[in-house]
C-alpha cells in the first residue's frame, strides 16, 4: 500500500463511530494474530483441570486479588 492510500484508509478510519473504530482495531489485531493453535483450547482445559484437582487435594491455595496486585508490585522492578 502507498503512503497515500494508507493514509487515505487512516482518515477514513477516524471518521468511524468509537465502537466501529473499536471492532476495526479487533480485527486488524486478530488478522496479526495468524491462525489459531488447534490445541491451545485442549492444552487450556487439561491445565485448568490440573489446577483444580491441585486445590481439590489442598496443595494448592488461593489469594485475593489486592493481594496478587501485592505481591506482582513487588516482583516488578521500580522505576
Amino acid at each position: 500500500m502507498s503512503p497515500s492510500a494508507l493514509k487515505h484508509a487512516r482518515s477514513i478510519a477516524l471518521e468511524l463511530s468509537d465502537s466501529e473504530r473499536a471492532e476495526l482495531a479487533q480485527d486488524l489485531l486478530v488478522s496479526l494474530d495468524g491462525p489459531p493453535d488447534a490445541d491451545a483450547a485442549a492444552a487450556w482445559e487439561t491445565e485448568i483441570e490440573r489446577r483444580i484437582g491441585e486445590f481439590d487435594a489442598g496443595n494448592a491455595s488461593v489469594i485475593d486479588g489486592d493481594e496478587f496486585i501485592r505481591r506482582l508490585d513487588a516482583r516488578l522492578p521500580k522505576r
